[in-house]
């Protein structure tokens, strides 16, 4: 039987192999021997979330008409170091608004055409409870420890960070945090611009999936559990069977009703559908992806992976899935605890 660090070892560098072949083509890796730690209690909150006023604007081609130039970084509060690299709370700015995030740097002088760089879109956490400093330490560290800068976005409403926390799926706010993000890590000193990554875990997933069919500075992605299912697919085929929807804010409604209610269903209004779903995109997907998803996953379906890799393909793009029997959202039901 394989044993929890073996598995996370076999994991986390398929992780980075890919990331590195596209990135920094034979770095060696170093990883981390941890579990994951994320917090997927009511994880995806997938019914639960706003609708941005002008729900047209969620369109693919609403985004890439948009613009995003990001800020230059601001260290807010210097961190114990890693074991080689350093750690900082740091902030950017996005709509307007101020963002914070987990920052990475090396120790290490940074090659001759500058460091690489991830950025790195956590799962849903509730946002009351979001502190920069916690969960998917285990990750960020494998990255940070192997030369990457990381970026690790909070996402608007999220601990310090300003503005509301309007749910993923209803609004394009939090892919527009982290497209923000990305035009920001371009423009810290000696990040190479030309080698910048994206890691997503669960509603992360989502993210990074809208992300590299927007924006070609990202050269690669690994999604781990992702939500990467067309909106078709989640409004038909993602019903949590271990969810317990929380109770709404005054005047809150969920996302599924308010769209079908203005747009009817994916089979009355096919064309808005599609249009707001990344998937209708893949043609233009940025780089290669590497999938990674538990067949027992119970918070969102495996065969949104498995879809997504046959729809890569499909179209001629470079595309890595994993499964693993048995094991659950977050990849750890054979993990030890660290």
């Amino acid at each position: 039987m394989i044993n929890g660090k073996t598995l996370f070892l076999s994991l986390f560098v398929l992780t980075i192999t890919l990331l590195a072949y596209v990135l920094i083509t034979n770095k060696s890796s170093d990883i981390a021997s941890s579990n994951l730690e994320t917090d997927v209690t009511g994880s995806q909150n997938n019914d639960v979330g706003e609708l941005q006023e002008n729900a047209q604007s969620l369109s693919i081609e609403s985004l890439r008409n948009g613009n995003y130039p990001g800020s230059e970084i601001t260290i807010e509060q210097t961190l114990d170091p890693g074991s080689n690299y350093k750690r900082y709370i740091a902030s950017y700015k996005s709509d307007g608004l101020k963002i914070y995030a987990l920052l990475t740097v090396p120790n290490a002088a940074p090659p001759k055409d500058g460091y690489p760089a991830i950025v790195f879109n956590h799962g849903y956490i509730p946002p009351t409870q979001y502190k920069t400093t916690e969960k998917y330490l285990a990750y960020t560290d494998g990255f940070s420890k192997n030369g990457y800068v990381l970026i690790r976005p909070d996402y608007r409403g999220h601990g310090n960070s300003e503005g509301q926390a309007t749910g993923a799926y209803g609004s394009n706010s939090y892919t527009i945090d982290v497209l923000n993000a990305v035009a920001s890590i371009k423009k810290y000193p000696d990040v190479n611009q030309q080698k910048i990554g994206m890691w997503g875990h669960s509603l992360g997933g989502y993210i990074t999936l809208r992300n590299m069919v927007i924006n070609k500075d990202v050269k690669a992605g690994v999604i781990w559990a992702g939500v990467v299912g067309s909106y078709p697919d989640l409004i038909n085929n993602w019903r949590r069977s271990n969810f317990s929807p929380q109770p709404l804010p005054s005047g809150a409604r969920r996302w599924r009703q308010l769209l079908t209610e203005q747009f009817g269903t994916p089979e009355q209004n096919p064309n808005f559908w599609n249009s707001i779903s990344a998937n209708s995109y893949l043609a233009d997907i940025s780089g290669p992806i590497q999938l990674h998803h538990g067949t027992a996953d119970a918070s969102v379906p495996v065969a949104f992976s498995e879809k997504l890799d046959q729809q890569l393909k499909s179209v001629g793009k470079t595309s890595e899935i994993y499964t693993y029997p048995g094991d659950d959202h977050n990849i750890g039901t054979n993990f030890t605890v660290a």
